[in-house]
This record gives C-alpha cells, structure tokens and sequence, in this order.
C-alpha cells in the first residue's frame, strides 16, 4: 500500500516539472495557429502528432526549468514546495526526464510533422529552457521581454505544422503574445517582488520599483490592445474577433488601470489573474470567427 501511494506521489510530482497550466495554454494557442492556418481539414499527422510534440517540447522546458532554478525556487515562498526543493525528486532524474521528453519531442515533429516545425519547437525550447532560464532571469530586469519569444512561438509552430512555412498571419499572431508576456509576468513580479529580490533574481519590480513597473504593465497593454486590432485591419479576421478583441482590450486595460493607480500590489493578482483569461478568451474568438466566416462563405456559394 505504501509503494503504490509512494508511486503515485512520484507520478505527480514528475507531472508538476511539466508545468502542466502553462503547457495547456500553450497547446492551445498552438491548435489555434493551426485552425487558422487553413479553411479545410487539418491533416491528422499535423493535428495529433503536432501537439503531442509541441506538448512534450513544452514539457521539457519547463523541466528542465524546475531543474536548473531548483536553488532559486526553494528560497522562494511561492515556488518552495515544488519537487526539486522539496526533496521529492533527484535533481539527476529531472534532468533525464527533461532530456527524454525534448528527444521524444523532436523524433515525433520530425517524423510524423515537418522539419520546420521542428526546428522551431527546438529554437523556442532552447530560447527558454536555456536562454531566459539560465542567462537572462539572472542578467537583466528586462529578462521577461527578451526571453518571452520562446513564449509567444507556439501559434507559429501550430501554423507550419500544418502548412510547412512561415506565415505573416502567424508571425502576428506571435506578436500578441509577445506583446502579451510582459504585462502578465510583470503583474505577478509586483506581488512577489520580495521573493525575487531574496532570491536575487532582478525582476523589474526588484531593480525599478513598483510604480515604475505598473506604468509599463499599463503602457504593454495599452500597446496590446492596439496591436490585437491589427487582425482586423489586415482581414486576417472579422467582425466578431474584433468586438471580442475590443471588449477584452477594454478590461484588460481596467485592470492595468487600477493596478497602476492602487497602492502597492493590491491589484497585481487580479491583474495577473484576468490576463490568463484574457488570453484564453481572445484566441477563443480567433476561432469562433474564423469558422463563422467559413459557413457565411459556404452558405452564399451554396
């Protein structure tokens, strides 16, 4: 009985390294480049195997995250009773179970996907797993921005699992969520600003101080909101992206509001909390309208 729960245990804590939340909302913006990457089926090879892979790249990084932060994360009160500081899992046997999901990720995209897809799936967990988690976090306040390209790169390789190339419409659609990171992270910085500056990590809060991190929580989102119009403009999207879009940029810039006018952190997790919605939501309506526009098309040809 005590080894099947001992078994168990250690199931889930080798589940949490994946950062599972964050992985999920990286397979889905991933499945929506590829929805939107195209009017007709989605090749199942593309689908299925597409977002195994990207899921398991995803999944390395994050490991191997866990691993290399694991003296970091056990100074800090919010990341302190993950596995690696609790003691729950050898630091050996992340770094293998990291280096195993990133080689099974690879064989999957290059066999059943492209080689594209590949390529970039490796540069974005390369980007973050090494770049930002071992260079940047450590280097530099604005470590979120530079490093928030590994982030944003999943609706492009969603798009050229199914296509095979590069896309401006995907390249925009990166941009959202590049533009996207700073706010999001900063927003949960400011509420755990004092974990970072005894861990030493030079977040911008740490480095700047709060107020100067709420003006640029607020002025990223502001610049968002514009940006995410762009769909629109060029007819990547239509009527009903925009007005979600405009609704979502409207409270999003609320909470960025009242974040930067609030003392202290007082708004910094509703803020962080409403930006994950935002997200959701927004490449939600990326898809109800892209299949709306499908059947009105399909409904005046017929």
């Amino acid at each position: 009985m005590l080894e099947i729960t001992a078994a168990r245990l250690n199931w889930r804590d080798y589940f949490e390294l994946c950062k599972p939340k964050v992985v999920a909302l990286i397979v889905f913006t991933a499945a929506v480049g590829m929805f939107l990457s195209t009017e007709s089926w989605i090749p199942f090879n593309a689908w299925f195997w597409g977002l195994i892979g990207i899921g398991m790249a995803a999944s390395a990084g994050a490991a191997i995250n866990h691993w290399v932060d694991q003296e970091i994360d056990a100074r800090m009160e919010r990341t302190s009773n993950r596995p690696l500081p609790q003691g729950n899992i050898e630091g050996n046997n992340a770094l293998v179970f990291a280096l195993s999901l990133a080689v099974v990720s690879m064989v999957i995209l290059l066999t059943f996907v492209n080689l594209i897809t590949a390529a970039l799936t490796l540069a974005s967990m390369i980007g973050y797993a090494v770049i930002y988690t071992m260079f940047l976090k450590r280097s530099t306040p604005q470590n979120i921005v530079l490093g928030g390209a590994a982030g944003a790169a999943p609706p492009v390789l969603g798009w050229t699992a199914v296509t095979g190339e590069l896309h401006s419409e995907a390249l925009l659609l990166f941009l959202i969520i590049f533009i996207w990171t700073p706010p999001h992270f900063w927003a949960l910085a400011i509420k755990r600003r004092d974990d970072y500056a005894k861990a030493g990590v030079p977040m911008l809060p740490v480095t700047h101080g709060i107020a100067f991190t709420k003006l640029h929580v607020l002025l990223y989102t502001i610049l968002l909101v514009v940006i995410t119009i762009m769909p629109f403009l060029i007819k990547m999207s239509g009527t009903i992206y925009l007005a979600g879009a405009i609704s979502l940029g409207i409270g999003f810039v609320y909470y960025a509001m009242k974040l930067y006018r609030g003392e202290g952190d007082e708004f910094a997790m509703k803020t962080f909390g409403y930006s994950i919605f935002y997200l959701s939501a927004l490449f939600g309506f990326f898809l109800v309208d892209h299949y709306a526009r499908i059947a009105i098309r399909a409904w005046f040809l017929n």
